[in-house]
Protein backbone atom coordinates (compact mmCIF):
# COMPACT_ATOMS: atom_id res chain seq x y z
CA UNK A 1 0.00 0.00 0.00
CA UNK A 2 1.38 3.53 -0.56
CA UNK A 3 0.66 5.67 2.39
CA UNK A 4 1.95 9.33 3.15
CA UNK A 5 3.21 10.75 6.51
CA UNK A 6 4.09 13.93 7.93
CA UNK A 7 3.79 15.96 10.79
CA UNK A 8 5.34 18.57 12.71
CA UNK A 9 8.74 19.02 14.80
CA UNK A 10 6.74 17.71 18.08
CA UNK A 11 5.89 14.46 15.65
CA UNK A 12 9.27 13.84 14.16
CA UNK A 13 10.46 11.33 16.43
CA UNK A 14 7.23 9.18 15.88
CA UNK A 15 6.92 9.94 12.27
CA UNK A 16 10.42 8.45 11.51
CA UNK A 17 9.76 5.04 13.83
CA UNK A 18 6.03 4.46 11.98
CA UNK A 19 7.81 4.98 8.48
CA UNK A 20 10.46 2.55 9.29
CA UNK A 21 7.91 0.04 10.86
CA UNK A 22 5.56 0.68 7.87
CA UNK A 23 8.30 0.13 5.35
CA UNK A 24 9.34 -3.06 7.09
CA UNK A 25 6.04 -4.49 6.47
CA UNK A 26 6.47 -3.89 2.82
CA UNK A 27 4.13 -0.42 2.07
CA UNK A 28 5.85 2.23 -0.19
CA UNK A 29 5.66 5.75 2.24
CA UNK A 30 5.71 9.18 1.06
CA UNK A 31 7.19 11.44 3.92
CA UNK A 32 6.40 14.94 3.58
CA UNK A 33 8.51 15.73 6.71
CA UNK A 34 9.90 17.46 8.68
CA UNK A 35 13.04 15.77 8.00
CA UNK A 36 14.25 16.60 11.70
CA UNK A 37 13.07 18.19 14.92
CA UNK A 38 13.37 21.82 14.13
CA UNK A 39 10.75 23.80 14.62
CA UNK A 40 7.97 23.83 11.92
CA UNK A 41 4.82 24.96 10.75
CA UNK A 42 2.40 21.63 10.53
CA UNK A 43 -0.04 23.28 7.54
CA UNK A 44 3.14 23.02 5.19
CA UNK A 45 3.24 19.56 5.52
CA UNK A 46 -0.51 18.82 5.71
CA UNK A 47 -1.67 20.20 3.04
CA UNK A 48 0.53 18.67 0.61
CA UNK A 49 0.37 15.47 2.44
CA UNK A 50 -3.64 15.83 2.11
CA UNK A 51 -3.67 16.42 -1.86
CA UNK A 52 -1.24 13.63 -2.58
CA UNK A 53 -4.38 11.44 -0.73
CA UNK A 54 -6.99 13.54 -2.10
CA UNK A 55 -5.38 12.68 -5.85
CA UNK A 56 -4.71 8.85 -5.43
CA UNK A 57 -0.91 8.94 -5.74
CA UNK A 58 -1.18 7.59 -1.82
CA UNK A 59 -3.62 5.73 -0.59
CA UNK A 60 -3.90 6.37 3.18
CA UNK A 61 -1.99 9.29 5.05
CA UNK A 62 -0.50 9.83 8.80
CA UNK A 63 -0.51 13.11 10.23
CA UNK A 64 1.13 13.66 13.34
CA UNK A 65 1.65 16.79 15.75
CA UNK A 66 1.77 17.23 19.05
CA UNK A 67 -2.08 16.95 20.16
CA UNK A 68 -2.95 15.87 16.37
CA UNK A 69 -5.73 18.76 16.15
CA UNK A 70 -3.73 20.97 14.75
CA UNK A 71 -2.89 18.73 11.83
CA UNK A 72 -5.92 16.78 11.98
CA UNK A 73 -8.34 20.41 11.27
CA UNK A 74 -5.45 21.58 8.48
CA UNK A 75 -6.27 18.41 6.68
CA UNK A 76 -9.78 18.03 7.34
CA UNK A 77 -10.20 21.59 5.32
CA UNK A 78 -9.47 19.61 1.88
CA UNK A 79 -13.12 17.59 0.71
CA UNK A 80 -11.89 14.63 -0.04
CA UNK A 81 -9.81 14.32 2.91
CA UNK A 82 -11.20 11.95 6.34
CA UNK A 83 -8.65 12.37 8.97
CA UNK A 84 -9.59 11.10 11.70
CA UNK A 85 -7.48 11.59 15.57
CA UNK A 86 -7.35 8.73 17.58
CA UNK A 87 -5.25 7.73 20.76
CA UNK A 88 -6.49 4.52 21.10
CA UNK A 89 -6.63 0.76 18.81
CA UNK A 90 -10.14 0.97 18.83
CA UNK A 91 -10.77 4.32 17.58
CA UNK A 92 -8.61 3.85 14.82
CA UNK A 93 -10.29 0.64 13.83
CA UNK A 94 -13.60 2.11 13.80
CA UNK A 95 -12.05 5.26 12.09
CA UNK A 96 -11.86 3.13 9.21
CA UNK A 97 -14.60 0.81 9.54
CA UNK A 98 -17.27 3.50 9.90
CA UNK A 99 -16.06 6.77 8.70
CA UNK A 100 -14.12 5.31 6.03
CA UNK A 101 -11.92 7.59 6.96
CA UNK A 102 -8.57 8.03 4.51
CA UNK A 103 -5.89 9.62 7.00
CA UNK A 104 -4.88 8.92 10.29
CA UNK A 105 -3.94 11.92 13.17
CA UNK A 106 -1.85 10.27 15.89
CA UNK A 107 -1.24 13.01 18.89
CA UNK A 108 1.89 12.54 20.13
CA UNK A 109 2.50 14.41 23.03
CA UNK A 110 -0.16 11.38 24.07
CA UNK A 111 0.90 8.28 22.39
CA UNK A 112 3.35 6.09 22.95
CA UNK A 113 5.47 5.42 20.12
CA UNK A 114 4.65 1.47 20.23
CA UNK A 115 0.66 2.76 20.69
CA UNK A 116 1.04 4.38 17.62
CA UNK A 117 2.62 2.04 15.62
CA UNK A 118 -0.55 -0.31 17.03
CA UNK A 119 -3.14 2.53 15.91
CA UNK A 120 -1.65 2.31 12.52
CA UNK A 121 -1.49 -1.02 12.24
CA UNK A 122 -4.83 -1.28 12.57
CA UNK A 123 -6.24 1.85 10.40
CA UNK A 124 -4.16 0.22 7.52
CA UNK A 125 -5.75 -3.38 7.92
CA UNK A 126 -9.02 -2.04 7.92
CA UNK A 127 -11.73 -2.17 5.62
CA UNK A 128 -14.61 0.22 5.35
CA UNK A 129 -17.96 -1.72 6.35
CA UNK A 130 -20.06 0.32 4.10
CA UNK A 131 -23.82 -0.14 4.43
CA UNK A 132 -25.11 1.72 6.53
CA UNK A 133 -22.11 3.46 7.39
CA UNK A 134 -21.70 4.54 3.37
CA UNK A 135 -25.04 7.42 3.30
CA UNK A 136 -23.24 9.34 6.58
CA UNK A 137 -20.27 9.36 5.25
CA UNK A 138 -21.58 10.83 2.06
CA UNK A 139 -22.99 13.50 3.82
CA UNK A 140 -19.63 14.97 4.97
CA UNK A 141 -18.79 16.90 1.78
CA UNK A 142 -20.10 20.27 1.35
Amino acid sequence: MKIAIGGDHAGFEHKQAIKTYLEKLGHTVEDFGPFSDDSCDYPDIAHPLAMSVETKKNELGIGICGSGNGINMTLNKHQEIRSALCWEVELARLARQHNNANVLALPSRFISIELAKKCVEAFVNEEFEGGRHEKRVNKIKL
